[in-house]
């Protein structure tokens, strides 16, 4: 008996989270305080460390569907918050709605 092409295909894999190449980074890089130089420094730190990580994608989605501060996925509170608002404003209009007044 032969086997299906669907047993054939391997399972999809969720990013394995002990992969995360901030697992070894202390966590308060990843929630600075502030504007100050050394807030800058972290943020940009940070991000290399996100930049070269294989869980970075999940670790995004994570924080867009949940509202997490600081650092995840490599982009900063503010930037998931304008990503979500170009992505409430793409589906507005592509709905014929105004997305001020949904």
């Amino acid at each position: 008996m032969g086997t299906s092409a669907v047993a054939e295909r391997p399972a999809f894999e969720l990013p394995d989270w002990r992969d995360a190449a901030c697992r070894d980074a202390d966590p308060e890089l990843f929630f600075p305080d502030g504007d100050t130089r050394s807030a800058r420094a972290r943020v940009k730190l940070a991000k290399l460390i996100c930049r070269g990580c294989p869980v970075s994608a999940t670790c995004l989605s994570w924080a867009l569907a949940s509202g997490q501060a600081g650092i995840w996925g490599g982009l900063t509170e503010d930037e998931r918050h304008r990503l979500l608002r170009r992505g409430r404003l793409k589906t507005s209009r592509r709905l014929g709605r105004d997305p001020r007044f949904s």
